[in-house]
C-alpha cells in the first residue's frame, strides 16, 4: 500500500480526469494486469487441487478423504503470500519493470498454489459465484474511487492498521481460538475493509499517475504491476471473505 502523502498534489477535476487518455492508459495496464495474475493464479489452484501427488504433498485427509490441515510443505506455500507482501516493497519500489513483473507473476503463482486448498473444500459452483459475486463488487467500489470527490490520501494509515489487525486476529483464531463464529465475523469485516480499500487503492493510482509524469516508460510500466498488485491482494482478500461467508462447502 503506497502511503505517499499527496495533500499538496494539483489534481485535475474529475471531467479533466475522464478525458485523459494518459491516465486511462495507465489504468488499464494495472487492470489487465491484475485480472491476468487473476488467472494465472485461478489456473494454478485448479491444476494444483487436480493432481493427486501435489495435493498428497500440501495436505493431509482424512481416511473418507476429507482435508483436515496442511503437511510442512504446505504450511510453506499458505504462509509464502503472506510474507511476500510484507517485502514486496523491497522488490517493486525500485521501479524497474523487469525485476516488478518477475516478482508479481511468482507472487499470482504462489498464491495460486496457496489458494489450491478452495477447490477441496468449496463446490465449484460457488466459487465460481462468489468469483463473480467479487468482480462485480470491485467493479462498483473501483469506479467509486475513481469518481468520488472525498479525498481518501489520509486513509492510508487506517487501512493499514486495520488490515495488520485482520491478519493478526486471523492468526489467532486459526492456531489458539479456533473460534468459527470468530471467522465469519472477521469474514465480514473483510468484506466492509477490503471493499473501501479498492476504492481508496484506486483513488491512489490516479494521485500516483499525476505526482510521477515525469518518470520513463520503464518506471511507468514498474508503476502498473505495482499498482496491479495492490489491486489484485485486495480482490483475492475480499473473494475469500464472500467465500467463507457464503461458500457451499464440500
Amino acid at each position: 500500500m503506497n502511503d505517499m502523502d499527496t495533500r499538496y498534489i494539483a489534481m485535475p477535476t474529475v471531467e479533466e480526469q475522464a478525458r485523459d487518455m494518459g491516465l486511462r492508459n495507465f489504468l488499464l495496464g494495472i487492470y489487465q494486469k491484475m485480472a491476468l495474475g487473476l488467472v494465472v493464479t485461478g489456473g494454478m489452484a485448479w491444476a494444483v487441487a487436480n493432481s493427486p501427488f501435489l495435493i498428497q504433498l500440501l495436505y493431509n485427509f482424512t481416511a473418507d478423504g476429507r482435508v483436515t490441515g496442511y503437511t510442512p510443505l504446505g504450511w510453506i506455500f499458505a504462509f509464502a503470500p503472506l510474507v511476500l507482501s510484507f517485502i514486496s516493497g523491497r522488490f517493486m519500489n525500485g521501479l524497474n519493470a523487469a525485476v516488478s513483473g518477475a516478482f508479481y507473476w511468482v507472487f499470482v503463482a504462489i498464491m495460486g498454489v496457496s489458494l489450491s486448498s478452495i477447490f477441496l473444500l468449496y463446490t465449484g459452483i460457488s466459487i465460481a459465484t462468489i468469483f463473480f459475486v467479487t468482480a462485480a463488487t470491485f467493479g462498483v467500489v473501483s469506479l467509486i474511487g475513481y469518481t468520488t470527490k472525498v479525498n481518501m490520501s489520509g486513509w492510508g494509515g487506517f487501512f493499514s492498521a486495520s488490515v495488520l489487525g485482520l491478519i493478526i486476529a486471523g492468526l489467532v483464531n486459526a492456531f489458539i481460538l479456533k473460534s468459527g463464529i470468530m471467522m465469519m465475523a472477521m469474514s465480514g469485516i473483510g468484506v466492509v475493509l477490503f471493499s473501501a480499500l479498492i476504492a481508496y487503492q484506486t483513488q491512489s493510482l490516479k494521485t500516483l499517475y499525476y505526482s510521477t509524469g515525469q518518470l520513463s516508460a520503464n518506471h511507468r510500466a514498474a508503476l502498473t504491476y505495482i499498482g496491479a498488485i495492490g489491486l489484485y491482494v485486495s480482490f483475492i482478500n475480499l473473494f475469500l471473505s464472500l467465500l467463507n461467508l457464503f461458500g457451499g462447502r464440500r
